[in-house]
């Protein structure tokens, strides 16, 4: 059958709203010719997509995975549009960035403010996950450029640039004896309870912090675990443990909370974070290469 890009767009709409009275508004019909053409997909599918009651609809478990593959096509076909557009002109368009919640205090700002004075004609779509997700959407053409957290577990398929470096910093409750100082050594936390970032939401942090510590001749005690940065220090405001961040977090991230600068003596590079760019390997898109290299000159 002819999947149309109208009629994906209808049933994710519906799969959206499970009624199909509002699902039609939104989609600017009527209902009966959206429920025609939810019947049609279901006999050209051979598949029943949906539970159909007086009141709503239910999307049945082949119906939820179809809407989740129909989001992705209609994101790919977006991008994939979008990429001609802006290879026909050189800066007009749409392009579809992908980032990390850590890169969001300071770093993609400046990406924004930077991008929007020197490409006006420009559209940035924005799509924050995890470095290991953000990977897989470039892979599969949904996202034309991603700022990941290096180095990143599965590089196949990428092509991969350091666009910035940071530091680590640490996360410490405001009534820590260790807050009065205004630098730490990351030895003096050798006894401490560790807020740790998920192994698989935020490897290259977890990948970081354990490196980090190992250099300076402990392991982290895991007091707690989190799969964002919120989350890692809100177990610090907790007073439960501290935790290490990249030093882009604002100070006033959360109230109870103070962040310290960490000794580098000793430490070399075990302290610094890397923030990377990825497309996909061998494309070449002219809008996405003056992005980053914007971003690095900038």
């Amino acid at each position: 059958m002819d999947l149309t890009t109208r009629l994906l767009e209808q049933f994710v709409v519906l799969a959206e709203e499970e009624h199909f009275g509002r699902a039609a508004a939104r989609l600017s019909m009527s209902q009966p010719p959206l429920s025609q053409a939810i019947q049609r997909l279901e006999r050209g599918l051979g598949v029943r997509l949906l539970d159909r009651s007086t009141r709503a609809v239910r999307l049945t478990a082949a119906g939820s995975a179809f809407a989740r593959d129909a989001r992705h096509l209609l994101e790919a076909q977006q991008a994939a549009v979008g990429r001609a557009q802006r290879i026909a002109s050189g800066t007009e368009g749409e392009l579809h960035l992908g980032f990390i919640s850590g890169i969001s205090y300071t770093f993609l700002p400046r990406v924004l403010r930077l991008t929007r004075d020197r490409f006006p004609g420009l559209r940035l779509h924005l799509h924050q996950n995890t470095s290991a997700e953000l990977a897989s959407m470039i892979r599969s053409g949904r996202l034309d450029l991603a700022f990941v957290r290096g180095p990143l577990a599965d590089p196949d398929g990428l092509d991969l640039r350091t666009v910035a470096t940071e530091r680590l910093a640490v996360a410490l409750p405001a009534g820590h004896p260790l807050a009065g100082r205004a630098t730490l050594r990351l030895a003096d936390l050798a006894g401490e309870n560790f807020s740790l970032p998920s192994l698989t939401a935020l490897a290259g942090l977890a990948e970081q912090v354990a490196a980090a510590c190992r250099a300076a001749g402990f392991a982290p005690r895991d007091g707690a675990r989190a799969d964002s940065l919120p989350g890692l220090i809100s177990h610090v405001a907790a007073g439960n443990c501290v935790c290490l961040v990249p030093e882009q977090v604002p100070a006033g991230a959360l109230p109870g909370v103070v962040f310290r600068t960490l000794d580098q003596e000793n430490s070399g590079d075990n302290l610094a974070l890397t923030v990377v760019a990825a497309t996909r390997a061998g494309q070449r898109d002219p809008a996405v290469e003056r992005v980053v290299t914007l971003v690095r000159s900038g």
